[in-house]
């Protein structure tokens, strides 16, 4: 979705689908960095403690497959948020970004996991630290 702006009361309608979203991928990349780390051990082990015959049946080839998929569901679910005209900014905590315009200016609306609803806006160099309380909050 190209140059998508939000108004405080859309982001805040918005939101529940996105912490949904969010989740899920938050979920999806702690079970990737898990079983990625638990291959990367496994073939430590295995390079140490076996003897693989160059053109044997590769033994790590389903779990890497599996890696490989899940690696693309990330990205899938990466690429909703922009499809749904929102930044995500970071995945954990979840920090989203919706485009906006205050008083005239270009501005990113922002929410930062655990908080209730949207109520602050930066502008776009300023950053989570810029934060303000928008005025319809």
């Amino acid at each position: 979705m190209e140059n998508k702006t939000f108004t405080l009361s859309e982001a805040n309608a918005l939101l529940p689908q996105l912490q949904a979203d969010l989740l899920r991928l938050q979920q999806l990349t702690g079970q990737l960095e898990e079983e990625y780390l638990e291959l990367r051990k496994k073939k430590v082990e295995y390079e140490q403690f076996s003897d693989y015959a160059e053109g044997g049946k590769d033994p790590f080839f389903e779990l890497e497959s599996r890696l490989d998929f899940m690696q693309m569901e990330v990205n899938l679910l990466i690429e909703n948020f922009a499809r749904k005209g929102v930044l995500l900014k970071m995945i954990n905590p979840g920090l989203i970004d919706f485009p906006a315009v205050l008083d005239g200016e270009d501005v990113l609306i922002c929410w930062k996991q655990g908080e209730e609803r949207v109520t602050h806006y930066h502008g776009w160099h300023e950053g989570f630290i810029g934060r303000k309380s928008h005025p319809e909050a």
